[in-house]
């Protein structure tokens, strides 16, 4: 089940968001294409990413900002930027560019500081922007609760592309990160979800200010919880390739 596009049109060109996007796909591919073996890779990531055991020893505090440009391959590269492109740009659209800069890396710090209070003495590097990203997702759910997103749900050789409300796919993708957290022990390592957890809880925190600048709930009663420019529709084209009928 992909997300790939909602209908929730920008008033403004998102500069920040297409700044993070290329930001994160040039420093990933400037490391990927010169460190010759996994091994250095490997090590690059405990200099850079965040380790909370180090953290925990009151040490290399930079790791906070510096992950979240890091990500540990192009499938991990790929889905969050999906994502960023998908939810970022109506944040942006709201905020302003410096203020959603500011919540952007924000989040990213709290995400961070959750999966550290979660494994404090875990010694693997987390790298990725996915709780930074966690935490526009966590503010989009309460500004456009009722926005459409276009999922792309494949079932062996079914595919289909389905809008679904962003209060449902947001939160159901919140709901199982939590199960995956409590299920997960922490000493495994692999996925970060408790900094998915804590970038989403901040990323709400860190938008209602603005909620409430817009109104609170009589924004909510203005816009019903959808955007506030006309949704985009989608529809599919005519093609002017051939089709090739089969011979009875």
């Amino acid at each position: 089940m992909f997300p790939i596009r909602d209908h929730n049109p920008s008033g403004r060109t998102p500069y920040v968001t297409y700044a993070l996007i290329l930001l994160n796909v040039g420093i990933f591919f400037g490391y990927w294409l010169t460190i010759p073996s996994e091994n250095e890779l490997g090590w690059f990531f405990v200099d850079w990413g965040l380790v909370p055991a180090e953290v925990s020893r009151g040490e290399k505090f930079s790791g906070f900002l510096t992950s979240m440009f890091l990500h540990g391959g192009l499938m991990h590269l790929g889905g969050n930027m999906l994502f960023l492109w998908i939810y970022g740009d109506n944040l942006e659209d709201i905020m302003g560019h410096a203020k959603y800069l500011a919540f952007y890396l924000a989040a990213g710090v709290v995400a961070a500081l959750a999966q550290t209070l979660a494994e404090p003495n875990s010694l693997v590097p987390m790298v990725g922007a996915s709780g930074a990203i966690a935490g526009v997702m966590g503010g989009y759910l309460l500004l456009f609760p009722k926005a459409r997103v276009d999922v792309l749900i494949i079932f062996v050789i079914f595919f289909r592309v389905f809008p679904i409300p962003a209060w449902i796919l947001l939160g159901l993708w919140f709901g199982m990160q939590v199960l995956s957290g409590m299920a997960t022990p922490t000493e495994m390592g692999g996925v970060a979800y408790w900094a998915h957890i804590g970038g989403f809880a901040a990323g709400l925190v860190l938008t209602i200010p603005v909620f409430l600048r817009l109104g609170g709930f009589s924004y909510w009663s203005r816009t019903h919880g959808e955007p506030q420019h006309p949704a985009a529709e989608y529809t599919l084209t005519k093609t002017s390739i051939p089709s090739i009928r089969r011979r009875k």
